[in-house]
């Protein structure tokens, strides 16, 4: 894809996005709570060693749902809802992937469907989950926006698919994935910081940290965006940032897939992490990062990418 029509589409979808963003900008600095943010993501509940299987209950052939691992006050969020895309015969000795979405759900009743189909027909097992506050976890009212509130929520992302990770190996699969999208991307990469049960994962896009400089026409929105920036970079010292964490998984297990005409990031900061990663497999792809995702012939080329290293993991287990 032609750079400008790449960059017009990321361009254009920001501006959408962001219309419609309040966030912290008419909220006093205090309230905030960054310290106490700080405080939590540098200790040792932000991610704990142990993580517990899911207790999953199914309504129907493929929905299933689960109490979270990391209960808040939010009522609606603390049922995790997913679905199970199993292989047609005995799905327990396939290896499973774990699809995760983009910001807001946007993909989880059309895109991830469709991706999870074409695992099954590849002779795997796919699921995907609904991230907290995405969809019908979304409470029914407002809920306070804040850095503390946002550790809290990442925690809770990573805790839930370390969850259901540990259900798919307890029911047999013998190794299982990670393939995320954009915040899923981001995702999949603190998860591989974290389990080394995780068999390999790939990273298509992924956010790397807080901090980030995205063109935008609204005044408001700008305003915002740089009263953050000391908030962001406070953040990024943390282990939110991918760049100063460390896998747990060989590199030889991770991909990450670029689009290098993208205007979501700040200065390529896949590159960054690459060479922080101690440079593990990376595909630069000529698209943006919207468009990246609809690259023809990559969901072949990723499965092929995914085939022995799940199938390697399996061999072993």
């Amino acid at each position: 894809m032609i750079a400008p029509l790449a960059k017009f589409i990321d361009w254009s979808v920001l501006q959408m996005a962001y219309a419609t963003v309040v966030g912290l900008r008419h909220a006093p600095r205090p309230k905030w709570k960054l310290e106490e943010a700080l405080e939590f993501l540098n200790g040792p509940d932000f991610i704990p060693a142990a993580s517990d299987p899911a207790q999953i209950e199914f309504d129907g052939p493929r929905n299933f749902k689960f109490p979270t691992p990391r209960p808040c006050r939010v009522e609606e969020n603390n049922i995790v809802y997913g679905r199970l895309y199993r292989c047609a015969e005995r799905w327990q000795e396939r290896p499973a992937i774990i699809l995760l979405d983009g910001a807001f759900g946007i993909g989880y009743h059309s895109g991830l469907p469709l991706l999870a189909r074409r695992i099954n027909r590849a002779g795997f097992n796919a699921a995907t989950l609904i991230a907290p506050y995405n969809l019908q976890r979304r409470p029914r009212r407002p809920m306070e926006d804040n850095c503390l509130e946002f550790a809290r929520e990442t925690a809770q992302s990573v805790a839930e698919i370390r969850a259901l990770t540990g259900w798919l190996l307890d029911e047999g699969c013998p190794s299982v994935g990670l393939v995320g999208f954009s915040q899923g991307g981001w995702l999949a990469g603190l998860t591989a910081c974290c389990d080394a049960r995780i068999a390999c994962a790939v990273l298509t896009v992924p956010r790397v940290g807080m901090r980030c400089s995205q063109p935008v026409v609204w005044r408001r929105v700008k305003e915002a965006l740089q009263a953050l920036r000391p908030a962001q970079e406070a953040m990024d010292t943390t282990r939110l940032n991918l760049i100063v964490s460390t896998p747990v998984i060989p590199k030889e297990n991770i991909l990450l897939i670029d689009g290098i005409h993208e205007l979501f990031g700040e200065g390529q900061p896949i590159e960054r992490l690459w060479q922080k990663w101690e440079q593990p497999e990376i595909w630069r792809l000529p698209h943006g990062h919207v468009s990246a995702l609809f690259v023809p012939g990559l969901t072949g080329r990723v499965l092929r990418w995914l085939a022995p290293r799940l199938n390697a993991a399996a061999a072993i287990s």
